[in-house]
């Protein structure tokens, strides 16, 4: 079995367009969380992690520095949301376990990549 981490990118600019009461915020979250509920129960999801919406800091190494901004900025077009790690045997395997995300309901794209082991 095959490690993916998997990434949930989504635009800011969409999700303030669909100008969600807190009401519905909490429907959107119930939904990501009975979903992951049920990817749970397959025994095949081992971490998952919402990511603040702060943007957190971007690290750049400059003349032997290492420079430290703030990110994303307001005109950001594409953050990371969030993200988890799923077993599975092949990359269709793993496309199979994510076919009704809810993060396609709100606009956003999910990046999938295979874990390298290093030689594990």
């Amino acid at each position: 079995m095959s490690e993916f981490v998997v990434l949930l990118h989504e635009d800011p600019a969409v999700i303030t367009r669909l100008g969600l009461s807190p009401a519905e915020m909490q429907a959107v979250v119930a939904k990501y969380s009975a979903w992951f509920g049920k990817l749970g129960a397959t025994g095949k999801l081992e971490v998952s992690k919402k990511l603040m919406d702060e943007g957190g800091r971007h690290l750049r190494g400059k003349r032997g520095a290492v420079v430290v901004s703030d990110g994303p900025f307001a005109e950001a077009k594409d953050v990371i949301a969030g993200l988890f790690i799923v077993q599975a045997a092949s990359y269709d395997d793993a496309r199979a376990l994510l076919n009704d995300c809810p993060h396609f309901d709100y606009g956003g794209w999910i990046e999938l990549r295979q874990i390298d082991r290093m030689g594990k």
